[in-house]
């Protein structure tokens, strides 16, 4: 398996057509695919903070990790955005799995589960007009560098 970079465009379509329950996130700093020789088996997305209070400018947000199953690989994206995101200066990366994801990986490589984040509606002014309510709750994890 070797780390390569994605650009953002070949990443959304990866997460697209492959993530169980989210599409691609509107923009990012940067992506990683991991490829068995010129296949791709996963893609992880590294951006700013989805929550603005979290958004200190030294903190990264994998907002997806994708894969197709291949064993150890989502372990090898989350290492190699962490290993990024610290070459690049910032302190902490965070995620979130939902509820009913065992958070396999995130523990493996020494995660710190902060615990249920965020609740099941979206709130703000840009989601008054739509109904939009999650299925579950979110769990966030935490990495610091």
């Amino acid at each position: 398996l070797e780390l390569r970079p994605i650009d953002y465009r070949a990443a959304c379509d990866y997460i697209n057509i492959n993530h169980r329950h989210n599409k691609a996130p509107v923009g990012h700093k940067f992506s990683i695919a991991l490829y068995d020789g010129e296949k791709i088996c996963g893609v992880v997305m590294v951006g700013r903070p989805i929550g603005r209070y979290l958004d200190d400018g030294m903190t990264l947000e994998i907002n997806r990790c994708c894969t197709d199953g291949t064993k150890n690989a989502c372990s090898k994206l989350y290492g190699a955005a962490c290993r990024a995101a610290k070459a690049l200066g910032y302190k902490q990366v965070i995620t979130y799995t939902r509820e009913s994801e065992p958070g396999t990986s995130l523990r493996a490589s020494n995660w710190t589960c902060e615990g249920t984040a965020g609740g099941t509606r979206w709130t703000g002014k840009r989601y008054e007009q739509m109904e939009m309510q999650l299925d579950q709750m979110k769990i966030r994890w935490r990495k610091r560098l």
